[in-house]
């Protein structure tokens, strides 16, 4: 008995532990990614003469390197917008061939359907920089030069597979007696694909749309090799090109400010919508 006692205490410690662990892992974790965020907003509040501070927050607050960013001359805002119409237009061409492709890779039977599906993952793992060169003198040879098609078409042969396999998975697994019923009600293939599955398929089409409009939003190194007008830059090319906005001091502040001013949109609506980017990521994975 006494034993048996005194292994209880013992186990009700280890329980408390094992219980605690996750949390413990979880705070790690987080603490880790927000680190730097919180970093760069901290450091774009501070003056541009106190960038070398190390204090927790900004003694004083200032909003001079916001204020810097969108000074005339610098053409961050036209920056954002080449942005948006890139990482849109990427992202309004990957759903519409994606989803067709996906909805063909995942109804449709035809010899070495694996094969092309390998084949679609395969091409996302080459290096983007490898591409550049034969890129570059693709697009001097038909004057592409320093516009918006030289940035969205080589952002998408990276964004399309990763799409093209994510739905291609969430629609397998959405059972085929959907179509079934829709013909005997008198639809065509069509109209059963337009009317049932892809309204039933929103989770996977709008997490699918904003991991590709994240990615093209952030992507460098194609923006950065295929313009060289300043007024065609997207906004990562633009922040890795501030020289300083006041006098010959090191652009550290405008950069953070314009990395805040990048990155909370995204946080933001990834925080709104992440209900349904857990359910479009997960609904793929269960029969």
């Amino acid at each position: 008995m006494t034993a048996v006692a005194a292994s209880a205490p013992r186990a009700r410690g280890k329980s408390r532990t094992r219980q605690v662990l996750p949390y413990v892992g979880m705070a790690v974790v987080v603490i880790y990614c927000l680190v730097p965020f919180y970093w760069m907003f901290v450091s774009a509040f501070r003056r541009p003469e106190d960038q070398f501070e190390n204090s927790v927050l900004p003694a004083p607050w200032s909003v001079k390197n916001f204020s810097a960013v969108f000074k005339p001359g610098v053409g961050f805002g036209r920056a954002l917008l080449n942005s948006l119409v890139v990482a849109g237009l990427t992202t309004l061409i990957t759903l519409l061939v994606g989803t067709f492709t996906a909805y063909a890779l995942a109804r449709l039977n035809f010899r070495f359907k694996n094969a092309v599906l390998g084949v679609i993952i395969a091409t996302s793992m080459f290096p983007g920089i490898s591409l550049i060169i034969p890129l570059l003198k693709l697009f001097s040879d038909i004057k592409w030069i320093n516009t918006y098609q030289a940035m969205i078409l080589p952002t998408l042969s990276f964004a399309l597979p990763l799409a093209v396999w994510n739905l291609t998975a969430f629609f397998r697994q959405m059972p085929f007696e959907l179509e079934q019923a829709a013909m005997v009600d008198g639809c065509t293939r069509g109209e059963a694909f337009r009317k049932i599955i892809i309204p039933l398929s929103a989770p996977g089409v709008f997490t699918t749309a904003i991991i590709t409009f994240i990615a093209a939003w952030n992507e460098f190194i194609i923006a950065l090799s295929m313009v060289n007008k300043k007024e065609m830059q997207t906004a990562t090319v633009s922040i890795s090109k501030f020289t300083g906005a006041y006098g010959f001091d090191q652009p550290f502040g405008t950069q953070m400010a314009a990395g805040v001013i990048v990155t909370v949109p995204l946080v933001i609506v990834v925080l709104v919508f992440q209900r349904r980017i857990i359910a479009g990521l997960t609904a793929g994975g269960v029969k």
